[in-house]
């Protein structure tokens, strides 16, 4: 079967949008701006939404069922930089918000916010010893952790005395300009693709389903949350009757990783551990049966809103669905095809009813109704070889497991 494709023009404007997220700063805890941008579109769009007190949104996609029963949830934070300390020199220097190398910093055009919200400043990660007419081969040696850069800034400044006057505070946000640029190729090469480019997938998903006047099976979120990046984005907010979570985030490209540039990505587990194995794998079926390219993976080094949505305590099986993403949290690339290949199997998931629809209705349930039997093979559930000599699992000697009786076997 040949890979679905999206409109062009649904193409265009979903990577129109996504060039306004990435010109638009958002380091986690100041992202007030890419959040009014968000709900400008939602607003257009026709699609109700609501704010957490700290700021995240949830919008509502129509759908059948009494309750909102599904969520796509995605983040608008990025990567960052914090003042942590106004130089001697007239620099600052930098702490990172977020994980990631001051390597991937170095070199970066920034822009700096103080406290007056009418203004800001840009500038420049330099590393301590940058030129080489000055330090010869010392540039080269110098250590690469984050007290061995600064920020240069472009006004007249050369110690403490005149930062302070310009209103520069320790604490003020340091966001990474992320400069875009769609190749030829189809290939999107920006800083802050990372996040920016699920938000801009589940934006294209709700102006379908809206455009469309389309009613999907199950109420369903898309939860726009603004500190992943620091481990606890989805970790309030989240409606109460959520069945099934799928967070779109970053699948990572790189040696050693499954993850592809040219289609979806369906992790098996991060290092929160395993997603949920029946959303997991009726995610892999709806891509094999629509011919939606895409790969499994296991990522070490990786959490999502995922992970934070059930940390705190989320009732919901959870997925994961990647857009391949090359140099994560450095100068990051994706293809358009990837995202369309994620746009595609979030539409064809939204379309369907629960994984086990009556099952996943509610919260709870009793064992005898639990779906047990869609997993594990009958040769799973096996007698110890203590009862009795049992080459292969599943071989049954007759015998109940556990004994009722006393020890057996001459144990004691």
């Amino acid at each position: 079967m040949p890979a679905p494709r999206m409109p062009d023009a649904d193409r265009d404007w979903m990577v129109d949008t996504l060039l306004s997220l990435l010109q638009t700063p958002s380091p986690s805890g100041r992202t007030d701006a890419v959040m009014q941008l968000i709900g400008e579109i939602f607003t257009d769009l026709g699609v109700p939404f609501t704010l957490t007190r700290r700021g995240a949104l949830n919008a509502e996609l129509p759908g059948d069922s009494d309750t909102v029963e599904r969520a796509v949830v995605v983040h608008a934070d990025t990567i960052g930089c914090m003042v942590r300390q106004l130089k001697d020199n007239g620099r600052l220097e930098l702490i990172p918000v977020g994980t990631f190398s001051a390597r991937f910093a170095t070199g970066a055009r920034v822009r700096i916010f103080t406290d007056d919200a009418d203004e800001f400043f840009t500038g420049t990660v330099m590393p301590l010893k940058a030129s080489g007419h000055a330090f010869g081969d010392e540039i080269d040696t110098q250590p690469t952790e984050w007290e061995h850069v600064e920020v240069r800034i472009d006004r007249k400044v050369s110690n403490v005395d005149d930062l302070r006057r310009l209103g520069f505070q320790v604490g003020d946000f340091v966001a990474l300009i992320a400069s875009p640029e769609l190749t030829e190729d189809g290939f999107i090469v920006s800083r802050h693709l990372d996040g920016k480019a699920g938000v801009a997938v589940a934006l294209a998903l709700a102006r379908n389903v809206m455009t469309q006047r389309t009613r999907l099976p199950h109420r369903t979120t898309i939860m726009v949350t603004i500190t992943e990046e620091v481990g606890h984005g989805a970790s309030h907010g989240l409606p109460p009757d959520v069945a099934e979570l799928v967070s779109v985030d970053n699948a990572v490209c790189a040696p050693g990783q499954h993850s592809i540039e040219d289609g979806a990505t369906i992790p098996m587990a991060d290092l929160h551990g395993p997603f949920d194995y029946h959303l997991t794998r009726k995610l892999c079926r709806l891509a094999d049966d629509r011919g939606i390219p895409y790969a499994r993976d296991v990522f070490r080094y990786y959490r999502s809103d995922a992970a934070a949505a059930i940390e705190a305590g989320a009732a919901t099986r959870a997925a994961l669905v990647g857009f391949g993403l090359d140099g994560s949290h450095g100068w990051e690339r994706t293809h358009i095809e990837s995202l369309e290949a994620v746009y595609n199997l979030l539409q064809a998931w939204l379309h369907t009813p629960l994984t086990f629809a009556k099952w996943d209705a509610h919260a709870e349930g009793e064992l005898r109704d639990f779906p047990s039997s869609k997993q594990p093979a009958p040769t799973e559930q096996w007698v110890p070889l203590s009862r009795g000599d049992h080459a292969e699992p599943g071989e049954w000697s007759g015998e109940h497991w556990p004994p009722s009786e006393g020890p057996v076997g001459g144990q004691s």
